[in-house]
């Protein structure tokens, strides 16, 4: 977490390094199925968003890929992605020597495109996801200023090269409960910011979310089935409390 948040104003004012990954490279390559959308899907894969968004951090700091290397069998890549996920997300980026390597694949992409069940396989259990403790935050009123704060921290962490997880959510409607990975901002109007994120829903391409800076609210502009008007939007797994 940031001990210092510059506020939204001036953290726009600061130099953009550009994208916090490569989206298309270091995101998955198969989708979290919608149980709306995809209902009767025979292998519906559903709510795992939060699994997949996370865990696209934790392959960022603790794994490294050596696409010239051999490759292995099936059960060996499946306990290596476990070992890169039982690592708290919130930890440290480990240094390339000490990473968990994958041989024979370039990224996340090629990985999980063509060892889609293999990897997973070696995904951990979406319930206690559903069940994280700090869900009950959705619960409680939440004043704008604090979502303003909310998209002053995702600036502030992008700027330093950090992709944020975030919970967004209608409640207390129930029409959406999502997770989504920002990885960059855009700020042409000075009324808006536009953050792109990887939504585990669509991983053919990247989705907006725009918070409006008068009215300090959040919208999909584009984002895959969504279709409510405004949501609020929480950090997730950016410290042991949250």
């Amino acid at each position: 977490m940031l001990s210092r948040l510059p506020s939204l104003a001036v953290g726009l004012r600061r130099p953009h390094p550009g994208p916090a990954l490569r989206f298309g490279v270091d995101t998955f390559a198969f989708r979290n199925d919608s149980r709306i959308h995809h209902r009767g899907k025979p292998d519906l894969y559903a709510s795992w968003c939060f699994v997949l968004a996370r865990a696209v951090v934790q392959f960022r700091r603790f794994a490294h890929f050596e696409p010239g290397a051999p490759r292995l069998a099936a059960a060996e890549y499946t306990a290596l992605v476990q070992r890169i996920t039982r690592r708290a997300p919130w930890r440290a980026p480990l240094p390339v020597a000490e990473r968990v390597v994958l041989p024979g694949f370039g990224s996340l992409h090629e990985l999980t495109r063509e060892a889609e069940a293999t990897v997973k396989a070696g995904l951990p259990r979406r319930l206690w996801t559903l069940l994280h403790w700090t869900n009950w935050r959705m619960i409680f009123p939440r004043p704008r200023a604090q979502q303003e704060r909310v998209a002053a921290e995702i600036v502030a962490e992008l700027q330093a090269g950090r992709p944020v997880q975030l919970l967004i959510t209608d409640f207390p409607r129930i029409r959406l409960n999502h997770s989504v990975l920002v990885f960059d901002f855009r700020a042409s109007d000075p009324d808006v910011v536009d953050f792109s994120v990887y939504d585990p829903n669509d991983p053919t391409v990247a989705g907006v979310i725009r918070f409006d800076r008068l009215d300090r609210r959040y919208r999909p502009a584009p984002l895959c089935g969504v279709n409510v008007p405004y949501f609020r939007a929480f950090r997730m797994y950016c410290s042991p409390l949250l």
